[in-house]
């Protein structure tokens, strides 16, 4: 009788297990498993039906980059980070320090890859079908999206500072905490005078939010950014290239999605269950 139950147990399990990971879904070649739609769901909170199309969104962007040849490898990724760091003012190397002081380092490379494949199949398949913008087209861009290109002389902070960086992640989760190993400061910072590292932290951090900690002096640090003044706007000269950047990834990114919802409908995409 025991033996029975188990054998019950188990095929029951096996049975489970087969229908957890069935195919769904199959677009092109591509399958889609129960599991990847659940997985989906639960990942991103969202609903059944947008799970589906987003899997199979997915499928097709996949397909298309192993059809249209495209790749990115190591050196890719280094000359775009070291192209990332000029930008900044800064070195590759403290660049990249100050990149693994605030988050996963190996994560960073992987959405960098991610953006750099994306970069390289738009060019393959927009390349010559989209007009480039004209200098009327980016002034006006400039001119509705004048807050883009402003930045903020001064900007008051607390500054916290401990040779603990635990303490400091303790803060962020309770700001009200207070440690005698924590040294805090209301400052307000000079634009002007800032190294770039600080530069960096302060203006890839919104108001009333919690800098990233970062290394310096010896000690951990970390702001809160409690307001930014005095903004001033950045001449469209300086900002032209960016600008035409900018508008011309717009263009590339519709002319994309309009180039999938087309696959879309010629896509061989089979519901099972």
């Amino acid at each position: 009788m025991k033996k029975n139950i188990a054998a019950l147990l188990l095929s029951t399990t096996i049975s489970f297990a087969g229908l957890v990971d069935g195919i769904a879904i199959i677009v092109n070649d591509t399958p889609i498993t129960l599991y990847d739609i659940d997985n989906k769901i639960q990942t991103n909170h969202i609903n059944k039906d947008q799970a589906v199309a987003m899997l199979i969104d997915e499928a097709l962007y996949n397909s298309e980059l192993k059809q249209q040849n495209i790749t990115v490898d190591i050196f890719d990724i280094d000359n775009y980070i070291d192209q990332l760091a000029a930008r900044n003012n800064m070195s590759s190397l403290d660049f990249k320090a100050l990149v693994r002081q605030q988050q996963n380092y190996e994560l960073f490379k992987e959405q960098i890859k991610n953006q750099l494949r994306h970069q390289k199949l738009i060019k393959k398949i927009a390349t010559g079908k989209l007009k480039i913008a004209s200098t009327e087209d980016l002034k006006l861009y400039y001119k509705n999206n004048i807050e883009k290109y402003s930045i903020a002389k001064k900007i008051d902070v607390i500054a916290y500072s401990s040779k603990d960086k635990r303490l400091l992640q303790q803060i962020k989760k309770n700001p009200m905490m207070i440690n005698q190993n924590v040294k805090v400061e209301n400052l307000t910072l000079d634009q002007d005078k800032l190294n770039p590292e600080v530069k960096y932290v302060v203006n890839s951090t919104q108001k009333k939010k919690f800098s990233a900690i970062f290394a310096q002096n010896r000690a951990y640090n970390m702001f809160f950014i409690k307001d930014k003044k005095e903004f001033t706007t950045i001449p469209f000269e300086q900002v032209k290239d960016r600008i035409f950047n900018e508008v011309m990834q717009i263009r590339e990114q519709n002319y994309l999605n309009e180039y999938f919802e087309t696959l879309k409908i010629t896509a061989n995409i089979r519901i099972l269950r």
